[in-house]
């Protein structure tokens, strides 16, 4: 997978939690997820269709979803309930807005958010295609963007 793919989803979840969380977080080294099932408790997932088709999805902890859901809404939360799901969704729907901006030349449509829960579940990713992790660190919790992309033929 090309490093333009990736990139835009890195400077896009950088930005968002900068900007819009005023929480400094720093990635790690991209690598390839060897395990599609190998992601935390709560998973927002975004569809792309167009020249490019694929997905991303923002993979947080049980308690890392609560502390950043708790910042985005100022709202302390302590289950997650409808408003903490909601919130995810939303964030992986920023980044992925985010990062077409800069996708503009793969003329990109953007499925609605979804979220999942749970432990073990699978996310049906383009086949044939690497699925790539970025790790991110932060004050409140560690959580993970994935993405997995490819040229329409």
């Amino acid at each position: 997978m090309k490093a333009q793919y990736i990139n835009p989803f890195l400077d896009a979840t950088m930005g968002l939690f900068k900007d819009f969380l005023s929480l400094e977080v720093k990635s790690g080294k991209p690598a390839i997820l060897e395990d599609p099932k190998d992601l935390s408790e709560v998973s927002a997932l975004i569809g792309l269709a167009g020249e490019t088709t694929g997905a991303v999805v923002l993979s947080f902890s049980h308690d890392t979803a609560l502390k950043v859901v708790s910042l985005m809404t100022g709202t302390k939360y302590a289950f997650l309930g409808s408003e903490v799901l909601d919130g995810v969704g939303e964030l992986v729907n920023i980044i992925a807005g985010n990062a077409k901006k800069d996708l503009n030349d793969f003329r990109i449509s953007i499925s609605l958010p979804g979220v999942i829960t749970g432990n073990n579940y699978r996310i049906n990713w383009p086949k044939g295609v690497p699925i790539i992790t970025i790790p991110f660190q932060s004050s409140i919790g560690d959580f993970t963007v994935n993405v997995s992309l490819k040229e329409a033929v």
